[in-house]
């Protein structure tokens, strides 16, 4: 067995060896371990490394370690699929650059003024974190230069693919100069990564880390076969029987994330969603919010949780089954971090959820058990010493006594006896207590000789067949309407950019989108077109990047000479109208309404 070198043998400076040891960490990820000497060494790298697996230091030491903090100009570049991850990036940077005098990193995003952007820019930053919508702005600004960027980094390439950035990739990476260290970390190999590897790298050294290591021994990981109908009911009992303060909770779509949050909160719990619709602000909030500890439940699609870096997430539920393996592994990666112990939990509601299970089982060779649902006995126990618990601190609020007068005349109306007066304030205040265990029906019974179903391990499975909320799904439980991430990234090359005059530039081979799932689409008007050197690709990047929805979401495309019309979700049309009207697309500043019929 190879042994894992120390930070100090890797050949990291003081300045950044004393940084890693501020933030704790005593050895290398297998990651960190043969990335940093390769990129010191000034080579292309290719990585492939999941969530959760220190890939961020892996890149960014090095590129902090080559960067000259004397020279005040952009000297490396990260792109970043989300604004999230961009800011996640950025700061872990910074954390990494603590002892390095004179050098600054400088995030730049959608969502956010870019006129705060171009000042701290004009300060002068030698290492820039952005999305690639928000640094082509920058660029064609001119408030943005590349001609001196020495390393240029992509991170989540196999996201920003999926999410429609192919052709801002290909043009930033044409915009730098061609001596320059190139180096690309994906979760996933699909073709349109090699065909970029293969354009824009020389000679790339490839760091794979074997599948053994893409899980976190410290989570524990179960999953139960539950009908669809009763998840809700079934993450509650586990929320109350594990006693969870801090829990991230994961939908295959953002209908379902608003869907289960609103279900959540009217159960009495302080849950937040956070969805790719949400403006910059809402999603701000709602992460610091989380990252403070004072909301409980997290609910979120995938796109939108990349780039959440929290420590103290106790348990992350799977209440949708993952698409597919890499998801699961960067899902679950959310807890078990910071040397802490984690939970898992994933639903699966019928046979194909099951099958899925056994393609997660061989991918992370994890153990991933079929867990235990606690039972009344241990849920009244848990209640009642809450409610005890909470009656006593309640004591001690200097408003109490507004509510003397009401209890005197309860107690001493002689209909009324002290104990019927107490249980009834409880049962509004606190709900009833579990009186009996719920029969939670699974999804795919096994059969025993007899055909009687097989029993559980403390609840009797019914005879129910396969589970109605499939609302359609494929295999995968893809739902071609979400924001869920799919098995393979859709290039998004195209064809015939130049039309004739007069006539609109059509994008040809997309597929439709949200249309496969009798989603209403509307066209909102941009007041940009081929004169300003418009393209489909500069559209479809610059909505992903501005409104965060997905790429695949967004419908046909007629480009004119001034102006562009662009079909998306009818229920989001205004909203994204609104948001598009606040940026610029290559400089320009842009003017949008939605179309009328």
């Amino acid at each position: 067995m190879q042994e894992i070198p120390t930070f100090e043998q890797l050949g990291l400076t003081a300045p950044l060896l004393e940084a890693i040891s501020d933030m704790g960490f005593t050895q290398p990820s297998a990651i960190q371990a043969s990335a940093i000497p390769v990129m010191l060494q000034g080579k292309d790298l290719i990585g492939q490394a999941q969530t959760g697996t220190g890939k961020t230091a892996a890149f960014g030491a090095p590129v902090i370690q080559l960067a000259d903090p004397s020279e005040r100009f952009p000297q490396a570049i990260i792109l970043c699929p989300t604004r999230e991850l961009a800011v996640q990036v950025a700061e872990e940077l910074k954390k990494l650059s603590k002892h390095v005098k004179g050098l600054h990193i400088c995030a730049v995003y959608g969502g956010e003024s870019i006129d705060k952007q171009i000042k701290a820019l004009q300060k002068g930053a030698q290492i820039i974190v952005g999305t690639p919508g928000r640094v082509m702005d920058h660029m064609d600004r001119g408030t943005l230069k590349l001609e001196q960027i020495s390393m240029v980094v992509l991170d989540e390439a196999d996201e920003m693919l999926d999410m429609g950035f192919r052709e801002d990739i290909e043009q930033i990476l044409e915009s730098v100069p061609e001596e320059r260290q190139t180096v690309l970390f994906s979760a996933t190999m699909p073709p349109p990564i090699l065909s970029i590897t293969k354009r824009f790298q020389k000679d790339p050294e490839m760091i794979k880390i074997a599948s053994k290591a893409v899980t976190v021994s410290a989570i524990t990981q179960y999953y139960f076969d539950v009908k669809g109908s009763l998840k809700l009911e079934l993450m509650i009992r586990l929320i109350e029987g594990y006693q969870l303060s801090q829990i991230l909770v994961f939908c295959n779509t953002k209908s379902m994330t608003d869907e289960l949050t609103e279900k959540m909160i009217e159960k009495g719990f302080d849950a937040e969603a956070l969805h790719g619709d949400l403006r910059q602000n809402q999603r701000s909030m709602v992460l610091n919010t989380f990252k403070k500890g004072k909301g409980s439940i997290l609910v979120a699609t995938d796109v939108a949780a990349r780039g959440i870096d929290v420590d103290n997430v106790e348990a992350v539920f799977n209440y949708d089954m993952p698409n597919n393996e890499e998801i699961y592994v960067h899902r679950i990666g959310r807890t078990g971090r910071a040397g802490k112990s984690g939970l898992a939990f994933t639903f699966c509601s019928n046979r194909d959820n099951l099958r899925t299970l056994e393609d997660i089982r061989k991918y992370t060779k994890a153990e991933i058990s079929e867990g235990e649902i606690p039972g009344k006995e241990q849920l009244m126990i848990i209640k009642k010493r809450k409610i005890k618990e909470q009656i006593q601190e309640s004591m001690q609020s200097p408003d109490i006594h507004q509510f003397k007068e009401i209890a005197q005349e309860l107690l001493h109306d002689e209909t009324l006896s002290p104990e019927l007066v107490l249980s009834s304030l409880l049962n509004l205040q606190f709900g009833p207590l579990p009186t009996d265990d719920t029969v939670f029906i699974f999804a795919s019974p096994k059969k025993r000789s007899d055909d009687r179903p097989e029993r559980g391990s403390r609840f009797d499975r019914d005879r129910g067949g396969r589970d109605s909320d499939r609302r359609g799904s494929d295999r995968r439980g893809n739902d071609r309407g979400s924001f869920a991430q799919r098995d393979q990234p859709r290039s998004r090359s195209r064809q015939g950019d130049e039309a004739p005059a007069g006539r609109p530039e059509r994008e040809f081979g997309r597929p439709k989108p949200a249309r496969g799932s009798g989603e209403k689409m509307s066209r909102i008007f941009i007041n940009l077109g081929k004169s300003a050197r418009i393209k489909p690709g500069d559209l479809v990047g610059a909505i992903a990047g501005e409104t965060g929805l997905a790429g695949d979401r967004i419908g046909h495309i007629e480009i004119f000479d001034h102006f562009s019309f662009v079909e998306v979700p009818q229920s989001l049309a205004r909203e994204i109208s609104e948001t598009m009207s606040q940026v610029s697309i290559k400089g320009k500043t842009v003017h949008s309404e939605v179309a009328r019929s």
